[in-house]
């Protein structure tokens, strides 16, 4: 991730973070313009929208230019940091470049052109951070959000878009032209989009880098081709076109980012690709809070209770696999998985986030309980790793503790379901044939109904219930 910008600095850009990230914000530098920094010291501490990450710089030298202000998002690839190998401190603001798609602190003097320098290849100094090494790795084609340059014909138009050519700063990208073979487009949201429209791909100019064809792109050309039909049908009719309503003016735009961009997309595209189903039934908990005590009571780490619903719900996956499982559209197969990762929905000052238990199966109510208070502690701090976040089979989510009820939970994509666990509180009961005041919970379970039908969801929250009602059904399974 780093090469040669002439003959003595290294441009170190910003790494792959891994888990399919395509780029992180600026939340502190490390280091100035004019520090030295030694091979592996952090540089800067970046959020994606799964973690914070402080990144190290795999060479040392002297720290000649930072590119980004705290607060910016910059794409993975785009420079960090240039750094001076074996110079002084003295060299450091000299040779600072300061261009680049980002804003660099260093204010020296470009170096005068001349022959373009000989590309090295240092050796890294093997350190790996979140599936990136330190020496130089093939390019990569991916998402990112630079400043738009859109391709312009002769009559300034491009995907639909006009743009005044005196304006129009820069050399313009070649406007698109039909071709055959692959189409430059990573996203399948992209490709979706496009489909569900009858648009050609291979007829737009993409505006990412190499011509990688953003949705912003599609929408772009969307909107162009229902503005020119709007156009030719008054035409037609002899009478002009309206002008599309401006935007309202007013209020606060927020951008979506980070940890609140990732969980927008990942709500919409399990809204859009699963067809999900609720079903929800009350339950009499008292018995599952005595039990509680009587564990807490006999000395030992104290057992939570969401410890306890997370043991429910790996014993209920044994006995109904189909909800641990997901679902491969392009195969048109349904994956039922070995091994029980459990989520759990926590929220923090970042958002919402959720950690993965792994194995959970595999674990008794103390390992659960120390698992789930790591966790969440991690969370919270803003210390969860990628791999922390990732790779969960089935989702608890104990919304009780904002004081509600019942939810209808959306599923984490791309498992096939989600427990949602509503507050546990004093109600009237009828117990053993008597009206009585008992610890009531409600539970809902939102399931893929690609996977299974109501039989088998209404069978797993049954059994659920069950156990909560009465748990010394889970001994059959101890």
């Amino acid at each position: 991730m780093a090469h040669a910008s002439d003959g003595h600095s290294l441009e170190f850009k910003l790494p792959d973070l891994g888990e399919g990230l395509t780029e992180a914000e600026i939340v502190r530098w490390l280091v100035e313009v004019g520090d030295v920094v030694a091979v592996d010291q952090p540089v800067v501490e970046v959020e994606t929208a799964k973690a914070m990450v402080e990144v190290p710089c795999p060479y040392g030298g002297v720290v000649t230019a930072r590119f980004g202000e705290e607060g910016t998002e910059l794409p993975v690839g785009a420079p960090l940091v240039t750094v001076a190998v074996g110079g002084t401190a003295a060299d450091g603001p000299a040779r600072a470049s300061g261009t680049g798609t980002g804003n660099s602190t260093g204010t020296g003097e470009a170096p005068a052109a001349g022959p373009p320098a000989v590309e090295k290849k240092p050796e890294g100094s093997g350190n790996v951070l979140v599936g990136y090494g330190t020496s130089e790795a093939p390019a990569r084609r991916r998402r990112v959000r630079p400043e738009r340059r859109v391709a312009t014909g002769a009559s300034g138009r491009a995907n639909g878009r006009v743009r005044d050519a005196g304006r129009t700063a820069g050399p313009a990208v070649p406007a698109a032209e039909p071709v055959d073979g692959p189409v430059p487009v990573i996203s399948p949201l992209v490709r979706r989009l496009a489909r569900q429209h009858d648009l050609d791909l291979r007829e737009l100019a993409g505006s990412g880098p190499d011509g990688l064809i953003l949705r912003a792109d599609v929408e772009y050309a969307l909107r162009a081709a229902a503005a020119q039909g709007g156009r030719t049908a008054d035409q037609e009719a002899g009478t002009a076109g309206a002008l599309p309503a401006a935007a309202p003016s007013d209020g606060t735009r927020v951008p979506l980012r980070g940890v609140r961009g990732a969980v927008a997309d990942k709500l919409s595209r399990s809204r859009s690709e699963i067809p999900d189903a609720t079903c929800w039934v009350d339950a009499d908990a008292t018995e599952l809070m005595r039990a509680r005590t009587a564990m807490n009571a006999a000395g030992g780490p104290k057992i939570s209770l969401v410890a306890l619903l997370a043991r429910i719900c790996t014993a209920a996956l044994a006995r109904f696999p189909e909800l641990n499982s997901t679902v491969d559209p392009e195969a048109r197969e349904i994956v039922r998985l070995d091994g029980v990762h459990l989520g759990f929905a926590a929220q923090t000052d970042r958002g919402l986030v959720v950690p993965v238990v792994r194995d959970a199966h595999a674990r008794d109510a103390e390992s659960l309980t120390a698992e789930f208070a790591r966790l969440t502690e991690a969370a919270r701090a803003g210390r969860l790793t990628p791999g922390e976040l990732t790779g969960g089979t089935f989702t608890l989510n104990n919304y009780g503790v904002f004081g509600v009820d019942g939810s209808t939970p959306i599923i984490n994509h791309p498992e096939a379901a989600m427990l949602g666990v509503g507050r546990i509180v004093p109600k009237p009961w009828v117990h053993e044939g008597e009206l009585a005041v008992r610890q009531v919970v409600q539970l809902s379970l939102t399931f893929d109904h690609r996977v299974c039908d109501g039989g088998t969801a209404g069978g797993f929250l049954r059994y659920v219930a069950d156990c909560v009602e009465q748990p010394a059904v889970l001994l059959r399974t101890l």
